[in-house]
């Protein structure tokens, strides 16, 4: 199983051109994924540079036939005449999805600093080896504090969804809301965390459970990597916006798919986005 995430910069490549279907074909050209999750999807937003107000949802979703795509929109205002202005996350699966969730996360009030509302995206799905929980995010750029209240956040939400799973009930298709849907401990966090490997939030991020039975966090890269630091993932390409490249793009895994780390690896070529994609392998 191949997944790749990549924070696209609204489709904006560092030659200031907004181009979803070049996002698409550098993907491509990069791994032949199963499951790619990204950010800062756009739509209806011609204030953005670059940008024409294209919905960005729809136009990646039909270059990706034969995958589902599942969008999260943080960010929905109102646009002129009646529209909507959409902004946020994106997971396309050709990989059996069977539950989405969209868990909106802490916004608290930082008068210093501009923010925008954050989710955490989550789609359940049937990899080759079983159940797996895939779930991408974008935690806020400008406020420390909104940012640590998300990682909190996103923590939580991993521990309920392990709750769920060591929930011993039987498992019926009564074809009602009510039906319960496959649950699993094993899960990928992907996305742009706004934080570098030295972060002390990243170290929380991998902290272990007060509940030993919900698997803790690993980063993938440091598990196939011990003591080489990830490539940069933000100001390869872009140094006018990024004059000190560095990553902030993490893919972490639950413990339990340790064994099934083959590779993790960051995309230096593209410029199609101010980020670089970086990819996983699981088998």
């Amino acid at each position: 199983m191949k997944l790749l995430t990549w924070n696209i910069q609204w489709c904006r490549g560092c030659d200031g051109r907004v181009d979803p279907r070049r996002i698409v074909d550098d993907a491509r050209a990069f791994a032949d994924f199963d499951v790619l999750c990204l950010q800062e999807v756009a739509a209806n937003f011609s204030t953005l540079k670059g940008s024409a107000g294209e919905d960005q949802f729809a136009l990646l979703a039909e270059m990706l036939p034969g995958f589902t795509a599942i969008a999260a929109t943080p960010v929905d205002v109102a646009g002129p005449e009646g529209s909507r202005r959409k902004f946020g996350n994106m997971i396309f699966s050709r990989l059996p999805v069977e539950q989405v969730l969209r868990v909106q996360l802490p916004w608290p009030v930082d008068p210093a600093v501009r923010s925008m509302p954050r989710m955490l995206l989550e789609a359940v799905v049937q990899a080759p080896f079983g159940t797996l929980r895939v779930m991408t995010t974008h935690l806020e750029y400008y406020s420390q504090t909104q940012r640590a209240a998300q990682l909190e956040a996103v923590r939580a939400r991993h521990a309920e969804a392990c709750a769920h799973a060591l929930d011993d009930r039987a498992r019926s298709d009564t074809g009602d809301p009510f039906q319960a849907q496959p649950q699993t401990l094993s899960a990928i966090l992907t996305g742009d965390f706004n934080f570098r490997a030295d972060d002390p939030l990243h170290a929380r991020m991998t902290a272990p459970y007060d509940d030993a039975r919900v698997p803790a966090w690993d980063d993938a890269w440091q598990r196939l990597h011990p003591g080489d630091a990830q490539p940069a993932t933000i100001g390869v390409h872009d140094c006018d916006q990024w004059p000190d490249p560095f990553a902030c793009d993490f893919i972490f895994t639950t413990r339990d798919l340790g064994a099934r780390l083959r590779s993790v690896a960051v995309d230096s070529a593209s410029a199609a986005s101010d980020h670089q994609p970086v990819l996983v392998e699981l088998a």
